[in-house]
């Protein structure tokens, strides 16, 4: 009969960032140990609160399966003499197998007959497998970061105090570090920390939630979402938002309290997102604005515990914010004494990265990228394009930024603001570290686009230049997002630009810092942008052959190498796009490389071949028309038409003619024919 796991490890507060990861681990190593160990279970829970990781699983058999192993050994002719008396090889691998030779069977193989040997495992009981399955289990948890305590052998997020472990409501012993395993768990560390038996899940979740625990987090994100949502329904104003505070919130408490509290009026003078920031960063505090858009002077806070009385708590909250708002304002105020251009001497004392240089230095190279840029795509927009790259690191060295280093970008269009900085120029400041993840903002204007651009690419150049490129899960400068980034930006702003010619300029203006070779460079950051853009669309579901064809091809230019991936998209979901598929394909695979021959027509010797040249010719006026105006839908169907005359060429004719010159001519017509639509896509790589 099958019966229901159940552990907790519990410990001192784990980090909030931790936890999501750790159930997620959790759930991965079971199945992993289960499944090797053949044990048949059913649905798998995990739960974490601050103190405590909870795995569940349901339904877990009572034992392994009985099976029978075959193990293969050596050829019936080697194994046994002609006679059937087994050979030396024959009795060696019955011995190694623990059997009698007479007890080998012989099995036919397609490399013929083998001897192999059958042996019956008998499965082991999931009770006595769980006392060696359980402890390493929990050592294979990993962390962030993890800490030894006292002078024990093992590691973990926080020291732990306690392990309960239970199988069918039964005790499964086993010692982990300086712990025994067993019944009993703990309620909220200061509101009801006694110890409490527990006999099963839904017995265990009913016992600690009246001990003050909610253990399900997806419960517990519910209440808080409730509580500050009823608190901010307490003003006059609305909750801003933040799904990332309240998923943080949620793995830092056991059992919410939300609490409304005020903060003084005269701190509304300063920025908003630098409010927020501080109320948040340090305090984990939600935000609530008014009808205009401003904040309201209050915050909500959600307690571990439940208040005998809330006032107390709440002023207690109101002098720490109190403090940490005063000292925000005394940074926006020192700030105030020097203008935002007048940081930007002080980037030469900043060492960027110590194989690329200072600050300074960068910002000069971005500044020569994004003028050049600006130059060629937006004339109107050179000027301020100029200011905004020399004034968009300016805030690095502001007060403000050093204590709070998330505000980099805003406190530099503040100040600018204040400076009287050309709004264009003060937003391009901020907007010019978007997009800052996969999918989100980008900037607004063209101004922040060439910005951000000319950044992120000398960034990822400059990186690779040195040889700090990205391996496997480590990315420390986080160069995919920035190509993502640059991506982002060209397609939502429809700029068309060349990456060779970009990449090719940013490693020119960093030639004095690289250590490895330019040619090598620009290779390297051209397909790692390739394969940047590849994950981009296949990700939004154009099929995997579709953009490989389109970017084998060219992809150059990724706002027209995404017109060609929709255009393709498109065709192959037309009912004959197979057979066309299939004819470009042979056309490709005949010709190689192509021939520069020029074709002939006195050495036409079929009427299908004088009918391809023709249609040819009419295609490809048709073709690149339609390029020139970037109606790669309609490219692709006039190269459609293309397929009758085709199949007739190869129907009638046999492209390697014994005549080299007709030969040749043959071959000469079908590369004119992948040349049509070599610049859109590689046909070959199309599934057909």
């Amino acid at each position: 009969m099958a019966k229901e796991l159940f552990l907790e490890i519990g410990s001192e507060e784990i980090p909030a960032g931790f936890l999501p990861v750790a159930m997620a681990d959790l759930e991965k190593l079971i199945r992993k140990e289960f499944d090797n160990a053949s044990l048949e279970y059913g649905a798998i829970t995990t739960y974490a609160t601050p103190r405590r990781l909870v795995l569940a699983v349901a339904e877990v058999a009572e034992e392994q399966p009985t099976r029978t192993i075959q193990a293969m050994g050596p050829a019936k002719k080697v194994a046994f003499g002609e006679d059937g008396t087994p050979t030396k090889a024959g009795a060696g691998f019955a011995r190694g197998q623990g059997v009698d030779p007479s007890e080998l069977k012989i099995v036919s193989t397609d490399k013929g007959e083998y001897v192999c040997a059958e042996k019956v495992e008998t499965g082991r009981k999931t009770a006595e497998l769980l006392q060696e399955l359980l402890p390493r289990l929990i050592g294979n948890l990993t962390f962030r970061k993890s800490m030894r305590w006292k002078d024990l052998d093992i590691r973990y997020a926080r020291p732990l105090h306690w392990i309960v472990a239970l199988y069918g409501g039964a005790a499964v012993p086993f010692s982990y570090g300086n712990l025994e395993s067993g019944v009993t768990s703990r309620g909220h560390r200061f509101m009801a920390p006694e110890e409490f038996p527990v006999g099963s899940l839904k017995e265990y979740l009913a016992e600690a939630e009246k001990r003050f625990v909610i253990v399900d987090q997806d419960r517990r994100k519910a209440m808080i979402a409730a509580q500050v949502e009823e608190a901010a329904n307490q003003t006059d104003g609305k909750l801003v938002p933040d799904a990332g505070l309240l998923e943080e919130v949620t793995y830092l408490v056991e059992y919410p309290q939300g609490l409304l509290g005020t903060f003084d009026e005269e701190f509304r003078e300063l920025p908003r997102e630098l409010l927020i920031t501080s109320m948040r960063a340090h305090q984990r505090y939600f935000s609530v604005e008014g009808q205009d858009g401003r904040l309201l002077p209050v915050f909500i806070t959600v307690a571990n515990t439940v208040a005998e009385d809330p006032k107390v708590v709440v002023a207690g909250n109101q002098r720490v914010i109190r403090a940490r708002l005063s000292d925000a304002m005394f940074f926006w105020k020192e700030d105030q004494k020097a203008r935002l251009e007048s940081r930007l001497d002080a980037l030469k004392n900043v060492v960027y990265q110590a194989k690329l240089g200072t600050s300074y230095a960068k910002v000069m190279r971005f500044k020569t990228l994004a003028l050049e840029l600006a130059e060629k795509l937006d004339a109107d927009a050179v000027k301020a394009t100029g200011r905004a790259a020399e004034l968009a690191k300016c805030d690095l060295e502001s007060a403000m930024v050093y204590e709070f280093p998330e505000l980099q970008g805003v406190m530099g269009r503040e100040y600018a603001l204040l400076d009287g900085e050309d709004p264009r120029v003060a937003t391009a400041i901020y907007e010019h570290y978007l997009p800052v993840e996969a999918g989100g903002a980008v900037p607004s204007d063209n101004v922040g686009a060439f910005v951000s651009l000319a950044d992120k690419i000398d960034t990822i150049c400059g990186c690779f230049g040195v040889g700090l490129i990205p391996t496997g899960s480590a990315d420390p400068y986080a160069l995919r997002r920035s190509a993502i980034g640059i991506l982002s930006i060209l397609l939502d702003r429809d700029l068309s630009v060349s990456l060779r010619q970009l990449i090719g300029r940013s490693v020119e203006l960093l030639e004095e810092k690289l250590t490895r070779p330019a040619a090598e460079v620009r290779n390297d950051v051209l397909e790692f942008i390739r394969l940047r853009l590849f994950n981009m669309l296949t990700a939004q579901d154009y099929p995997n052959d579709v953009v490989d064809a389109v970017l084998s091809a060219s992809f150059d230019d990724p706002l027209d190498a995404v017109a060609r991936v929709k255009a393709l998209a498109e065709l192959k979901g037309e009912a004959d796009f197979e057979p066309l598929a299939v004819a470009f394909k042979r056309v490709v695979n005949i010709i190689k490389g192509g021939v520069e021959t020029p074709v002939d027509e006195a050495l036409f010797e079929e009427a299908c071949e004088g009918k391809l040249a023709a249609a040819l010719a009419s295609v490809n006026a048709s073709v690149e028309q339609a390029v020139a105006a970037g109606d790669y839908t309609k490219a692709l169907q006039a190269i459609a038409t293309l397929r009758g005359p085709v199949d007739d060429f190869f129907e009638g004719v046999m492209v390697m003619a014994e005549d080299e010159r007709v030969k040749a001519n043959r071959l000469a017509l079908l590369t004119m024919a992948a040349r049509i639509f070599a610049d859109i896509a590689d046909f070959s790589k199309i599934a057909a």
